[in-house]
């Protein structure tokens, strides 16, 4: 016989527990952006890159990067909050990862 209870909790849990790590995820990448740590590639040292840049367009993209990163207006002291932040999502992700590899396995927890 089926246990519909322990279903709907372990249902539960998994849903939750993929919430969390993706808003945590997620809240990570805007904070990291925030503090003016874009993760950006450079198209033309990115060997799968579709599209190719002339020289005066890659110029013409730096100039925009460089103008949106002035732009930001956080302090600096915000701005290495929100690297701090972003770090901390990004721990507690891997620590809910971790911990979910480690409730599966039995093997490490005997």
């Amino acid at each position: 016989m089926i246990d519909w209870a322990a279903f709907v909790v372990v249902a539960g849990a998994s849903l939750l527990g993929s919430v969390v790590v993706v808003s945590l995820y997620s809240l990570g990448l805007r904070l990291l952006t925030s503090a003016g740590r874009a993760l950006v590639v450079d198209p033309q040292s990115f060997t799968g890159a579709i599209t190719i840049l002339t020289p005066k367009r890659a110029a013409k993209e730096a100039r925009r990067a460089r103008k949106t990163a002035s732009a930001n207006p956080l302090t600096v002291g915000q701005k290495r909050l929100a690297l701090v932040g972003a770090y901390a999502c990004f721990v507690l992700c891997v620590g809910a990862v971790l911990y979910g590899v480690y409730l599966i396995v039995p093997a490490l927890h005997r």
